[in-house]
C-alpha cells in the first residue's frame, strides 16, 4: 500500500508538531535548573493527563472498563512516558538539549528492528537492513569513539537517551499488540494515568518536594512540556498520523532536532560537535533507506 501524499495542511501540521517537540527539549531543560528529573517527569504526566481526560469527556469518549486493557495502559505508560521520559530529563542535566534531540532521532530505527523481531509482517529488507546500519553509524559517531570507551556522566547520558529511545520502540510494538480499537486520546489519557500513578512514589520518595512556590520561568517550562509538548502533541501527532500515514509522520523525527539545536543554541550557547551534525546526517540517511520511498522512486519504470 502507498504511502498518503502530503499536502499543505498536513505539511502545516507536520512541522506544527516538529517545532512543539522541539523546543520541548529546551522547556525541560530550563525546568530541570529547579527541579530534578523524576519531578520534571510527574509534572508532565500528570497535567497532561488532566488535560487529556477533559478531551475525552468534553467528545463523551467511553472509558475503557476491562482490568485486562487498564493493564495494557499502564504498561504503557511505562514504556511510553514514565521510563523513557525519565532517561532523558536525567540526561539533558548533563548532555546539550540538541544532541539529545539527535539521539532522540534513533526512536525510528530502534523501531524497525523491534516491529521486525515481533511481527512477521515488518521483515527487515536490504534498504532497511543498510538503514539501521547507517543509523547506529550515526550515533556511535554522534556520540564520539572516546565517549563509547569511557563511563563519564557524558556518555551515561547518551546511552540513557538510546535506551530512551529503545523504550519508544517497544511502546510501539506493544500498543499495536495490545490497544488496537482504543480512541487515540482515550489510548493517550489512559497511558499517561499508568504512568502518573507510577510516577507519584518515585519522584516524591527519590527526590526533595520543591512545592509549588517555583520560579515563574520553570512554571512556563512545565506548562509548555506538559500542555503543548505532551498532551497538545499526542493530540497533533494522532491528527497528521490520520491524514499522512506512519511513513510521513517518520519525518517528524527529522525535523526535531534541529529545533532543538536552534534554541539550545540560542537561548542557552549550547555548542555540538561537527561529530554531532556528522552522526545527525548519517542518522537521517539511514532514516530515507529505512523509508524506503526514494529508492523506489530512483527506480527505472
Amino acid at each position: 500500500m502507498d504511502t498518503p501524499s502530503l499536502n499543505l495542511r498536513s505539511w502545516t501540521e507536520l512541522g506544527l508538531l516538529a517545532l512543539i517537540w522541539g523546543a520541548s527539549f529546551l522547556s525541560i531543560r530550563v525546568a530541570l535548573d529547579e527541579i530534578g528529573p523524576l519531578t520534571s517527569v510527574l509534572f508532565r504526566t500528570g497535567i497532561a493527563m488532566a488535560v487529556l481526560w477533559t478531551v475525552v469527556a468534553a467528545l463523551r469518549l467511553p472509558v475503557p472498563t476491562r482490568p485486562a486493557l487498564w493493564g495494557a495502559l499502564l504498561v504503557m505508560g511505562w514504556l511510553n512516558n514514565a521510563i523513557p521520559f525519565t532517561l532523558m530529563a536525567w540526561a539533558q542535566v548533563h548532555i546539550p538539549t540538541g544532541l539529545t534531540a539527535i539521539l532522540n532521532a534513533t526512536t525510528a530505527i530502534f523501531g524497525v528492528v523491534v516491529a521486525a523481531l515481533c511481527f512477521a509482517d515488518e521483515r527487515l529488507t536490504l534498504s532497511r537492513v543498510a538503514g539501521v546500519c547507517l543509523g547506529f553509524a550515526g550515533v556511535s559517531l554522534a556520540i564520539g569513539p572516546g565517549a563509547l570507551l569511557s563511563m563519564t556522566l557524558t556518555s551515561l547520558a547518551q546511552v540513557a537517551v538510546l535506551a530512551g529511545t529503545l523504550s519508544y520502540a517497544c511502546a510501539s510494538a506493544w500498543a499495536r499488540q495490545h490497544l488496537r480499537g482504543l480512541p487515540p486520546v482515550v489510548a493517550a489519557a489512559g497511558m499517561l494515568t499508568g504512568s502518573t500513578l507510577t510516577m507519584v512514589p518515585i519522584a516524591l520518595l527519590s527526590e526533595p518536594w520543591p512545592g509549588l512556590a517555583l520560579q515563574t520561568d520553570t512554571w512556563i517550562a512545565i506548562g509548555y512540556f506538559s500542555i503543548l509538548g505532551t498532551a497538545l502533541a499526542y493530540l497533533l501527532y494522532y491528527r497528521v498520523l490520520a491524514m499522512a500515514g506512519a511513513g510521513n509522520l517518520m519525518m517528524v523525527t527529522l525535523l526535531i532536532p534541529p529545533v532543538a539545536i536552534v534554541l539550545g543554541a540560542w537561548l542557552r550557547a549550547e555548542v555540538l560537535s561537527a561529530t554531532a551534525f556528522a552522526g545527525l546526517a548519517l542518522i537521517a540517511l539511514g532514516l530515507v533507506l529505512i523509508d524506503g520511498r526514494l529508492l523506489r522512486r530512483a527506480k527505472p519504470v
